[in-house]
């Protein structure tokens, strides 16, 4: 007979945390992916707005 306490398996506390775990990581990784898009994109397009020209500058025509 031993004096330690009886430890609850591990393996049934772990095979939901386990898949808890990589389920996070993946939509974080997904969330931070999709954040950088989103601010690349929107750069480009402020980049592209200040190199047209201003409508003040058009050339008159007739």
């Amino acid at each position: 007979m031993t004096d330690t306490p009886e430890k609850p398996d591990k393996s049934e506390k772990s095979s939901w945390t386990g898949k808890a775990a990589m389920a996070g990581a993946a939509i974080g990784s997904a969330a931070l992916a999709a954040a950088l898009l989103y601010n690349s994109r929107r750069k480009e397009r402020a980049e592209k707005a200040a190199k047209a020209p201003k409508p003040d500058s058009a050339p008159e025509t007739d």
